[in-house]
């Protein structure tokens, strides 16, 4: 099992290989590829060792981080990177992170906006200092003016655009947009977006690290307001406790989801959950990683092509059969 599991993970970084060759080529080719993975055949491991910080805004409990981490630490065996992985949930602490990273003289580094205006200036002080940063999963609209050589994710105005079409197609009537921390541009981007196609969204504003919570608040809204046809959460985990809410509520509302982990997709394979917008974290962390190395090892411009789009990219009943293989392999 666990070779097998290493010849799939291997054979995945392959395909992240060929998004980051597509994606520099073309601006949001890279979600037009199924899979990602790891195990070290992505690079030449030997010569001068580097190291590379990644500081995230990791939510305690959200298993999408599991995916980010794995595509960078696979990127980091196959590289010979030490790879210094750290994370805060509040802002500053995500700041200090950062600032730490710079005191410790790190090579390179890999940081998360979702917060721009606390943690950019921090990353821009790592740049301004001489020390190759890109900027993954949030901060498409702000990495440049914060000194960062690239940015790995989606557009997530966009993606929120491309789900709230696909609740019309769906013939929705009125839709909830459950976002899990206040303030998070990326998120508030999704349910803009959503808004933007679907105008007739409300956003639910719920306590993300308490589950339970999450359950209650969106149980009692389906129950105040019963002409709610889908909940769109923005990560796997609320998915699943919204399905529980809409059973709590005995509703008929529909949910789907942005990001994907095991359990969604096997609920996306039951027909429990009608779709998943997938950014591919696996390879925002891989690639994240990777261009480091590169401009690092081999002076290579990273920055010249523009931003990197690893989505939007649907996953449904029309591809989960595949997918699901490589959410079990976490690279999905």
């Amino acid at each position: 099992m666990r070779s097998t599991r290493k010849a799939m993970r291997a054979a995945a970084v392959a395909a992240a290989l060929g998004l980051a060759l597509a994606a520099c080529s073309s601006q949001g080719g890279a979600q037009q590829q199924e899979g990602g993975g790891g195990g070290g055949t992505g690079g030449s491991v030997g010569g001068e060792q580097y190291t590379i910080a990644m500081v995230t805004h990791e939510q305690a409990g959200d298993t999408f981080w599991d995916r980010i981490r794995a595509g960078a630490e696979d990127a980091a065996a196959a590289h010979n990177v030490e790879l210094r992985y750290s994370n805060g949930q509040q802002a500053p602490e995500q700041a200090t992170l950062v600032q730490n990273a710079i005191d410790s003289q790190v090579d390179g580094l890999a940081v998360t906006l979702a917060y721009a205006e606390q943690v950019g200036p921090a990353a821009k002080s790592a740049a301004d200092g001489g020390i190759p940063t890109v900027v993954f999963n949030s901060g498409l609209e702000q990495y440049e003016q914060f000194g960062a050589k690239m940015y790995f994710g989606s557009d997530e105005s966009l993606a929120g655009q491309a789900a709230g079409e696909r609740l019309a197609q769906d013939g929705g009537q009125k839709a909830i947009c459950v976002i899990q921390e206040q303030g998070h541009v990326a998120l508030e981007a999704r349910c803009a977006g959503v808004a933007a196609t679907f105008p007739n969204t409300e956003v639910l504003y719920v306590q993300g690290t308490d589950l339970p919570s999450v359950r209650s608040t969106i149980g009692a809204k389906l129950q105040e307001d019963a002409s709610i046809t889908h909940i769109v959460t923005l990560g796997a985990p609320y998915a699943l406790t919204a399905l529980e809410s809409v059973s709590d509520a005995g509703s008929q509302a529909k949910v789907a989801t942005f990001d994907l982990n095991v359990d969604a997709a096997k609920a996306i394979q039951e027909g429990r959950i009608i779709f998943a917008v997938d950014q591919q974290p696996y390879v925002q962390g891989y690639m994240a990683v990777a261009s480091l190395w590169l401009n690092l090892s081999n002076g290579n411009d990273i920055g010249g092509g523009g931003p990197v789009l690893t989505g939007p990219s649907f996953v449904d009943s029309t591809n989960i059969e595949q997918i699901v293989t490589y959410a079990q392999n976490n690279t999905r």
